[in-house]
């Protein structure tokens, strides 16, 4: 019988991809989920489980005789009973159980640069948690990515989909701080590798392209070919436009923090890229695709 591993949220994006490689290799994949009602794009392929966070000996139970852990889980921006703090106490206890669960290894998605010392609690909350992993007993791996695309992603779907719907576009502040977009499929494949890996490591996921904000707003024009008029507007009308836009298509497009961290150059690697493919490239052959229809946070993990 092929090993397991365990995948948190291997319904969605990220992990959905990681669970695919793995079924490719011929591994067992058993996903742990909030939503294990919803439609599984796998089938009987995988396992589908409740988180029961809230239940410890459960919890233990549904990662025994795991091989590796894959964890995905994160809130992007509180929301209703979904907090920063209760992710943090979440991922704890899961750490916990991987523990008593005997799990041999723990890969872990986290964020490009995050910091203990850092005032937003998304990049403040992710380095807490990479000082748990560290000091457990497991063994482990942490990835941090910058930011992520793909067909289902959110932030450069919903850019397209603005520079397809609206005349103007406004980007926040002057627009020259940088993005380092790394392909999905790519993160899925750094994650795998690094599960292979003996040694406990820490590596960034970023892809072989850098643009700033600018650059990557008419980037995307382009590709669709479309052309976008920029306006660098103060970040709090930004964010204040992007709350009444959202009001609009019922969802939270940008939240102040995020505003603060596009801003601050968190979204780009210090570390030589491991991903291998070009945004420019995959916008090209994906242009008939991209920001066709708005991607809503709140229903794929809220609602």
């Amino acid at each position: 019988m092929s090993e397991l591993d365990v995948v948190t949220g291997a319904t969605g994006y990220s992990g959905k991809y990681i669970a695919h490689r793995l079924l490719a290799a011929g591994r067992q994949v058993r996903t742990l989920t909030n939503h294990p009602g919803r439609a599984n794009p796998f089938g009987s392929k995988i396992e589908v489980v409740p988180y029961h966070y809230d239940q410890p000996d459960k919890l233990q139970k549904n990662l025994e005789g795991a091989s590796t852990l894959y964890n995905t889980y994160w809130v992007r921006f509180p929301y209703g009973r979904h907090s920063f703090e209760n992710a943090i106490a979440n991922t704890r206890a899961l750490i916990r159980a991987a523990e008593a669960a005997g799990v041999r290894k723990f890969v872990h998605v986290s964020i490009a640069n995050p910091s203990a010392d850092s005032p937003l609690a998304y990049y403040h909350g992710k380095a807490v948690l990479e000082t748990a992993l560290a000091q457990s007993a497991l063994s482990w791996a942490i990835i941090r990515p910058t930011v992520v695309f793909g067909l289902e992603d959110i932030l450069i779907n919903n850019i397209a989909w603005m520079v397809r719907h609206l005349p103007v576009f406004g980007v926040p502040g002057s627009g020259d701080y940088k993005l380092q977009p790394v392909f999905v499929e790519d993160l899925a494949q750094i994650a795998t590798d690094a599960a292979q890996r003996q040694e406990n490591v820490t590596v960034d996921a970023a892809g072989p392209e850098t643009y700033s904000f600018n650059e990557l707003v008419q980037l995307i024009a382009s590709k669709l070919g479309r052309r976008v008029r920029i306006a660098h507007v103060h970040p709090t009308l930004v964010y204040l436009m992007t709350r009444a836009l959202g009001l609009a298509v019922h969802d939270v497009i940008l939240t102040r923090e995020e505003i603060d961290g596009l801003m601050t150059n968190l979204l780009v690697s210090h570390q030589p890229p491991l991903g291998t493919t070009q945004l420019s490239r995959w916008l090209e052959q994906n242009a008939a695709r991209v920001g066709r229809r708005y991607a809503c946070e709140l229903d794929r993990h809220y609602r």
